[in-house]
């Protein structure tokens, strides 16, 4: 194939992580204890204080287990297809739940654990079992998120290569294009993100630094085809999402878009969006995988995250590598190069699609009460 585009995390693996840990564990569980450590610190929590069987860790992925079998196999072959070559951590690191288990091992962790497989999704489905763990009082705090370390495996090239929707341009800045008419596919990228999540009672009663509330969310499927996403149940998820949040489109200042920079998919959104919102002329639309690529299970957590800081800058973050916009993409108020300014931001609605038909979107807010 030769060299593709990658976007790549630059962090320091042991900063939280002993050398021998690393080893045994995977890259994505190396990203997610690295976002978790900074979580907690972030918010300030007393984390020796903690009672840790309150703690639950909540994580999405599009896939795990890739990179440590492909890199395997292709040992074995190199060696003759000596099985002893097999690495006993092979298992450890290739069960679904790893990236989550490995957070729990490094903080001590003994509440529950779930990496949640909702392809794409996954960002924004780890926020979503967060919030509901909290809601059920299974957990106190919940580490909730998404990672991916789909780089550093061939068969995600491959894959997106034979279905003609792995993005190519000789500037590796500008590969990932979404919205643009000349946009060929997906920039892959490695990432995490991961919030601390609490009740609104709880973190008033410690003071902690509140970023945002989860006001809303909903996740839906389409039911209709392996790829192609289906505008309908997209426009159903984000009305539904706004139903639970007790909001109007209008109330929305800000819609991250999923945006992926494949041909049908961005299409499909831009429809689903121009419909979900045809009744508000306030709500301003971006995307982000222009900056970071697609990445992929971390997407909708990550994206997020570059969202949230509207809600005190009141800066909408623009959509970037569009030289020319696709007229099917074309939708009112869609923010592009440069950052918009807006007299306030309240309301973020982040959405985040997956194969097989899996939709979700997550609503924040900014906080401007106190507890009920």
């Amino acid at each position: 194939m030769g060299q593709q585009v990658a976007g790549l995390c630059e962090f320091d693996e042991f900063k939280y992580q002993s050398k021998k840990m690393r080893r045994r564990g995977t890259r994505a569980g190396s990203i997610s204890i690295w976002c978790a450590n900074e979580a907690i610190r972030r918010a300030q929590l007393d984390w020796p204080q903690l009672d840790k069987t309150r703690v639950g860790v909540f994580l999405g992925i599009t896939e795990h287990g890739n990179v440590e079998t492909e890199n395997e196999i292709f040992e074995l072959h190199q060696n003759q297809l000596d099985w002893k070559l097999w690495s006993p951590h092979h298992n450890p690191r290739t069960v679904a739940n790893n990236p989550a288990g490995e957070v729990t091992l490094n903080l001590g962790i003994v509440g529950p654990h779930y990496t949640l497989g909702a392809a794409c999704a996954g960002g924004n489905v780890g926020l979503i079992a967060g919030a509901q763990q909290l809601l059920l009082g299974e957990v106190d705090v919940a580490l909730a998120g998404g990672v991916s370390e789909s780089p550093q495996t061939f068969g995600i090239y491959a894959a997106f290569a034979a279905q003609g929707a792995l993005a190519q341009h000789e500037d590796p800045t500008q590969a990932s294009r979404p919205m643009c008419r000349t946009r060929d596919g997906i920039a892959i990228s490695e990432g995490g993100a991961v919030y601390v999540l609490e009740r609104l009672e709880d973190a008033l009663k410690r003071g902690a630094p509140i970023l945002a509330e989860i006001t809303g969310w909903a996740v839906n499927s389409d039911a209709t085809d392996f790829v192609n996403p289906n505008p309908e149940r997209q426009v159903q998820c984000m009305h539904q999402a706004l139903r639970r949040a007790r909001l109007t489109p209008a109330d929305v200042d800000i819609v991250n878009m999923h945006a992926t920079g494949t041909g049908a998919g961005d299409v499909a959104e831009a429809k689903a969006v121009r419909a979900a919102f045809v009744e508000s002329e306030r709500t301003y639309v971006n995307f982000t995988k222009g900056h970071i690529g697609h990445t992929m299970g971390a997407a909708g957590a990550l994206e997020l995250a570059g969202n949230i800081p509207a809600l005190t800058d009141h800066q909408v973050h623009p959509g970037v590598g569009v030289r020319e916009l696709d007229p099917e993409c074309a939708i009112p108020n869609l923010v592009l190069h440069q950052p918009k300014k807006l007299a306030d931001v309240r309301t973020i609605l982040n959405n985040s699609f997956g194969m097989l038909g899996i939709n979700s979107a997550v609503i924040v807010q900014k906080y401007q009460g106190e507890a009920p």
